[in-house]
């Protein structure tokens, strides 16, 4: 198999619910989603621990993607009580901001076993470090590898 070289695109830095950072108000999860899921990523193989614990969202639109063969895929996590077990994916990515690149991974909870808080389909969740000054309606390039996720 020969390796084809990661590919880039624009997006826009968006609002999320902030539910996954436990920023908002009305937040069931006041320290926020990623930080309670992150030990059970970490039990199954993927550390987050040098990350943020929230997401950036960033808007491809009006394209849109879809994780083909992401590296991880975890079934039926019980991260909370609140509602069922959930399935999660994850694809490694870079961020690239004010000339500086992060790395990070495209978190997607999936939507059939999600209960709320859906994003659209054009709405990348990344999980990344803290990025200085980022904020909403920032442009940056996110390089990700086309063999695992798909931009249509």
């Amino acid at each position: 198999m020969i390796d084809r070289p990661w590919q880039k695109i624009n997006g826009i830095v968006e609002r999320g619910h902030q539910v996954a950072s436990g920023s908002a108000l009305d937040s069931p999860y006041p320290v926020g989603t990623i930080e309670m899921q992150m030990p059970f990523f970490q039990a199954l193989g993927l550390d987050l621990s040098g990350y943020f614990p929230g997401t950036l969202n960033v808007s491809i639109s009006p394209r849109t993607f879809q994780l083909i063969k992401p590296e991880f895929t975890f079934r039926q996590v019980e991260w909370t009580d609140r509602h069922p077990p959930e399935d999660f994916s994850f694809s490694q990515c870079w961020v690239s901001f004010q000339g500086f690149a992060y790395d990070g991974w495209i978190y997607y909870p999936h939507p059939e076993t999600k209960k709320r808080n859906f994003q659209a389909p054009s709405t990348m969740e990344l999980i990344a470090p803290q990025i200085p000054g980022i904020k909403d309606t920032c442009r940056v390039e996110i390089e990700y590898n086309p063999l695992e996720v798909a931009i249509t």
